[in-house]
């Protein structure tokens, strides 16, 4: 277990964001990625709410943006260090940002994100 201020748990946040490949973070659209302390159910990492870009149809527009929820206890109760955390936190961010592109767990898997 590794704890640290919920600002410094934004930033490793903000940073995985940014380490994304350019190319990839243009093709984002519409999202709000946000931490927050404890999910309201089970022991989740991360959670995507949203139209994944590829189930957008002609008539997409005018909604509310997608949301990326990275919760910060949870990756504390499995991390033991400051660069564990981060790992784990880029790790997190690149799995929900996979959802919005529509990639589904069972792809991850097959790709051996996990």
């Amino acid at each position: 277990m590794f704890r640290v201020e919920p600002d410094v748990f934004e930033a490793l946040v903000r940073e995985a964001v940014e380490g994304l490949p350019e190319p990839l973070r243009e093709r984002m659209n519409n999202v709000a990625i946000v931490a927050k302390d404890h999910p309201t159910r089970g022991r989740l990492f991360g959670l995507y709410q949203g139209i994944p870009i590829p189930a957008r149809g002609t008539h997409y527009g005018n909604v509310l943006p997608d949301l990326i929820t990275i919760y910060q206890a949870t990756h504390e109760d499995a991390c033991d260090s400051l660069e564990e955390l981060r790992e784990q936190v880029r790790v997190t961010v690149r799995h929900e940002i996979a959802h919005h592109f529509g990639i589904d767990d069972d792809r991850l898997e097959e790709l051996g994100a996990y």
